[in-house]
Parts: structure tokens; C-alpha cells; sequence
């Protein structure tokens, strides 16, 4: 993306949106318990002023997020929740002032970044783009999590293409993670965007294909939802695999959620 500015627009509104779901919430329901297993509302939102901290420190100071690297290899499997679990502790007045403040620097830290930069990251390199398109994919799954808890429909936008775009992106890293071998074909997806539009990634004449919502789509990569809830379909034995296994975000496999009516 050779102009990041719209990737960063739609992430300051997706943030908006959350932002008036949790703004004037009343201090009990900070404690309800979400999806996530042991994170209430108050963790998800510490889990993504905790990025956004970090991500601040990759594009700004580079030296304080090696450090920040250091501590999470030191605790591989505890330093996110051990992030959440500090914010989630906080008042939550005081834990959504820091989300805000933090956000918003970040925005800024990335709109003035020079073209071409690219940010130490705790993957490979990111460029101010796929930056914010990874805080985007986030703000909006955690963002999944808290209105499922809250039991409020979110009206689907057209900025789910950025993360339908990491979740077609990364379809070999899903494999790889889980020590499988990725298919060398590529494949065809074709997803019907909330506007009507469809967007379409790969060739179109190739033989393993997966079509459906843009919004299943996501809730499925971001495994936000049990693929036997959706109506993203797979043509092909390969194509068939990825969607048991996809996710858009870094770090080990996910666990899933488990398909509706029934207990994790």
C-alpha cells in the first residue's frame, strides 16, 4: 500500500466505534467476563492500550522496544496476559483515558512517518501500513469479543477488507505454525463485502477456492467464531484444511471458539 493514510482513517474510526461501545459503560460491567478465556471487558481493552504502547515504541523509540522484546521472550507464554492483567487492575476511567491517549499517539506517530519506514516488530518488520493494519485487525476482534459480551450487533463496515486482506496473507503462516506444509497453489477467495461489492484475491481460475462473507470471513481468521457457524465455504481438499486452521493474528495457534450452544 504506497499511501497509508486511508489504512490509518479507518483504523481511528474502528477505534471510535469501540470507543462508544465501552465509553459510557457503568463500572460493574468492566468485570464481565468475555469469550476470551479469564478476560473480562477491562482485559480487552488493556490488551489493546498494551499494543498500541508498543507499537508506539517500535515507530518512535526503537532501543525501549527492543527491551520490550526482550521481556517477552523472557516470558513467552505469560507476557500478554501479564500486559492485560495490569491495565485490566487499573479504574477503568483511568484504564480508558491511557487507551485513548495511547491510540491517538500512535495516529500520530504513524501519520507522520516517512514514507517507506519500517518498524522492528515482534514478527518481521512492518511498514506504517501493515502497522496499522494489524492494530485495525485487533481493535476490531477484541472489539468482537466485547460486543458478544455485551450482546450488541455491530453493523459490519467495509474496513473488514484490511482484515480479510492479513487473513488471506496469512494463510501459510497457519500452516507453518502448526507444522504443516503450505500448499504451493495458490488459492482463489472471493468474499462479498457489507456493501455488495465482492472482493476477490488470487487467480480466478484456480481449482481450490473458499467464498463467503467478508464478515464470516473475519470472525472465522480472526477465530472470533467456529467455522460450523459460518458461511464461508471451501472447494477442494487443500482449501478445505486452511479454513480448520486459519488465523490472521502472530503467535501460536489459537484455540477457537467453540460452535454455538455448546460449553468450551
Amino acid at each position: 500500500m504506497s499511501d497509508p493514510s486511508s489504512v490509518i482513517d479507518d483504523l481511528s474510526r474502528e477505534s471510535e466505534q469501540l470507543d462508544a461501545l465501552v465509553g459510557e459503560l457503568e463500572e460493574e460491567r468492566w468485570t464481565l467476563a468475555t469469550p476470551a478465556p479469564r478476560w473480562t471487558v477491562a482485559h480487552q481493552i488493556a490488551h489493546l492500550a498494551w499494543t498500541d504502547r508498543s507499537a508506539l515504541l517500535a515507530v518512535t523509540d526503537a532501543p525501549a522496544f527492543a527491551h520490550e522484546v526482550e521481556k517477552a521472550l523472557a516470558s513467552p507464554d505469560g507476557f500478554v496476559d501479564e500486559g492485560a492483567d495490569e491495565g485490566a487492575a487499573l479504574p477503568p476511567d483511568r484504564l480508558l483515558a491511557e487507551w485513548r491517549a495511547g491510540r491517538q499517539a500512535l495516529e500520530k506517530a504513524l501519520r507522520a512517518a516517512p514514507a517507506g519506514t519500517r518498524f522492528p516488530w515482534y514478527g518481521p518488520p512492518m511498514s506504517v501500513a501493515s502497522m496499522a493494519t494489524g492494530r485495525l485487525m485487533e481493535t476490531w476482534a477484541h472489539g468482537q469479543d466485547i460486543a458478544d459480551t455485551l450482546h450488541v450487533m455491530r453493523p459490519p463496515t467495509d474496513r473488514l477488507r484490511h482484515v480479510a486482506r492479513i487473513g488471506v496473507r496469512a494463510r501459510n503462516f497457519a500452516f507453518g505454525v502448526r507444522g504443516l506444509t503450505p500448499p504451493e497453489e495458490d488459492f482463489r477467495v472471493e468474499l462479498t463485502a457489507p456493501s455488495g461489492e465482492v472482493w476477490a484475491y488470487g487467480p480466478e481460475d484456480a481449482a481450490q477456492r473458499v467464498t463467503g462473507p467478508a464478515l464470516d470471513f473475519c470472525l472465522l481468521v480472526t477465530q472470533r467464531a467456529n467455522r460450523v457457524d459460518l458461511a464461508v465455504r471451501a472447494k477442494g481438499l487443500d482449501a478445505d484444511r486452511w479454513l480448520d486452521i486459519a488465523q490472521a493474528f502472530a503467535g501460536p495457534p489459537g484455540t477457537g471458539r467453540a460452535p454455538k450452544g455448546t460449553t468450551e
